[in-house]
């Protein structure tokens, strides 16, 4: 580089744009002397020091080479304030806002909820929080990077710029990258104000963007997924069907790699229907209404008229299965994401639990009176770590998770309040998704068992159970996580097999409470069955039948089935949180794969 008292040389070939030096002005170190035109590009070249300025050897529009002396400088007597004018390399402008940033910031600004308000009160007066409220109180302060923030409506030869900046900000989907508790995740929240939350050309696009990213970089997916599917409107991207959209595929790639949460609040139809029944969990507010077409598609097929509400309120899709979990309104909705998503990042410190002892008494005496389950797990698990999935549908088996000594897990436990426990059709369903959901991702499972098998009869055939209950075989068979059992009271048949992975030596850890007992099927039904004759002859069949039933009883009670090694240990009750921490964290899931532990989990 140049030094004052020497010429300051042409840095690369090029023509002279402008001239601002002449000589005898001082300048200083930085100042730009001239304007050299290259490639299409201007360079400054700037002094090298504070001098002053002993001649210009070039003038506008001359061609220089590389090398080539622009300008001489020699030293300055003393330090001055500089005569030629800056163009750059000062503080000067460093707050003052140039045309083109301000506008990007007008743009941006255009979307937000506070230049929206009549926008923002419809949704007030359904309510509902808005799209970015949510995404709001979601991500953790200061993290969410929102992706097509500047994108509008695919519909300029219908509208004006100025009317879609307003009326269509990012296309409908607030979408980005933020972080939840500490772990980043994608966020993607249909906008129901924005053209009621339809499917767009370009909010598409941006679903496409952050699937993709969310499969490089194994982010967790939530979506707020009210919207009214498809949108005809968009005219200015040509297209006939767009069936072609990779999103759905994109997202769907995703089960089993990363959580995926659904919320609903309010109406969602169609394609946004479609990627919410891809999730894992599905999260729906009171009032949500929820269906593969909405009125217009409806009565577009004939198929009658109906208001929105009409179409799949939760009183159909809370019972059916559809819905994991309700709640009262978003900000629950929201509460419980960052409930479910805490599972899937390790274990917690600082948990407490019930007193264990507790559990002694949790099994009737009487062996066949029924008793909550729920208030079981409730007292074996850590205060406050029962998040239950779908308890309104195959009740005969409760799904939860929850932690014991901090460590998250699964829990599928019979419920006896519910068919006695018996697995029926969706029971098993229910069962086996969830079975698939926790191998998934990594979390170890525990298996409360009180069945008497599973559902018989000509009824439950009617529902396909051979079929339905054979997938907890398949499941069970297949997992990578660890499976710890405990016995509270019956383990009856093949349906006692299911719920230990196909057979009581799959668990790491097999064992029962004093008030277990086991039978290739019910005792009663036993007894009824191998001594018919007896019983047809006996003078008094039912004295004879309750003693055959208490012989077969003392047989397969848990004690004597531990004797031949059929169980692991009988156990007290109390101890029970003590085995399942043993036996879980000496066997801990081995690091995320590189590939998926499933293909997917079932939709169903």
């Amino acid at each position: 580089m140049a030094r004052v008292g020497e010429h300051v040389l042409a840095p690369l070939e090029g023509t002279v744009v402008t001239v601002a030096a002449r000589p005898g002005d001082v300048v200083r170190a930085g100042e730009p002397l001239l304007v050299i035109e290259s490639m299409k590009m201007e360079h400054e070249v700037c002094a090298p020091g504070d001098g002053v300025v002993d001649g210009v050897h070039v003038a506008p529009g001359e061609g220089v080479e590389q090398g080539r002396p622009l300008v001489t400088l020699r030293p300055a007597e003393a330090p001055a304030a500089p005569t030629v004018a800056a163009t750059g390399g000062s503080d000067a402008g460093a707050s003052e806002i140039r045309p083109e940033l301000a506008e990007v910031h007008r743009r941006h600004a255009a979307g937000l909820d506070e230049h929206r308000p009549e926008a923002v009160a419809r949704r007030r007066a359904r309510g509902q929080r808005t799209a970015r409220e949510n995404v709001e109180d979601l991500c953790d302060p200061g993290t969410f990077v929102e992706y097509g923030a500047l994108a509008v409506a695919a519909q300029r030869g219908r509208r004006s710029l100025d009317e879609l900046i307003e009326r269509t900000p990012a296309d409908g989907l607030v979408a980005g990258v933020g972080e939840v508790d500490g772990r980043q995740c994608a966020v993607l929240a249909y906008d129901y104000t924005v053209l009621a939350g339809t499917q767009g050309a370009y909010n598409h696009l941006k679903k496409d963007r952050l699937f993709e990213l969310a499969a490089a970089r194994r982010l967790p997916v939530v979506l707020f997924a009210e919207g009214g599917g498809g949108r005809p409107g968009d005219t200015d991207v040509p297209t006939v069907a767009a069936l072609d959209v990779p999103a759905f595929h994109l997202f769907a790639r995703l089960s089993g790699l990363v959580p995926l949460v659904g919320v609903v609040s309010g109406r969602c139809f169609a394609g946004n229907a479609a990627l919410l029944g891809c999730c894992d969990v599905v999260i729906a507010t009171d009032g949500a209404s929820i269906g593969m077409g909405g009125p217009a598609m409806i009565e577009g097929g004939g198929l009658g008229r109906f208001e929105a509400d009409e179409v799949g309120p939760l009183s159909v899709q809370v019972p059916n299965g559809v819905v994991d979990v309700t709640v009262a309104d978003e900000a629950e909705a929201v509460a419980t994401v960052k409930r479910y998503l805490s599972y899937f990042a390790g274990p917690r410190d600082g948990w407490t639990c019930a007193d264990q002892r507790r559990l002694r008494e949790a099994v009737p005496g009487n062996r066949v009176r029924a008793y909550e389950m729920g208030t079981v797990l409730d007292t074996l698990a850590d205060t406050g770590s029962v998040l239950e999935l779908r308890p309104e549908f195959g009740r005969a088996v409760h799904t939860a998770l929850a932690r014991v000594e901090g460590r998250p897990l699964g829990v599928i436990a019979s419920n006896p309040g519910r068919l006695g426990g018996a697995i029926d059709s969706d029971a098993a369903d229910k069962a086996a998704r969830f079975m698939q959901l926790c191998d998934a991702h990594g979390l170890p499972i525990v298996s409360l068992c009180d069945t008497p098998g599973f559902l018989v009869g000509p009824a439950a055939e009617r529902t396909a159970t051979v079929r339905h209950v054979s997938r907890l075989f398949v499941v069970g068979a297949n997992l990578t996580v660890p499976l710890c059992m405990i016995i509270l009271r019956k383990a009856y048949g093949l349906g006692a097999m299911a719920m230990a992975g196909g057979s009581l030596k799959v668990p790491q850890a097999t064992v029962a409470w004093p008030t277990g007992e086991l039978g290739a099927m019910g005792l009663e039904g036993a007894v009824r069955l191998g001594f018919r004759r007896e019983l047809a002859a006996a003078p008094d069949p039912d004295r004879l039948f309750d003693e055959l039933v208490w012989q077969a009883y003392e047989h397969g009670k848990a004690l004597n089935a531990a004797s031949m090694f059929e169980l692991d240990d009988v156990i007290d009750p109390a101890d029970t949180r003590r085995w399942i921490a043993a036996t879980l964290g000496a066997a801990v899931p081995p690091p995320p794969p590189a590939a998926k532990r499933r293909p997917h989990i079932d939709t169903w």
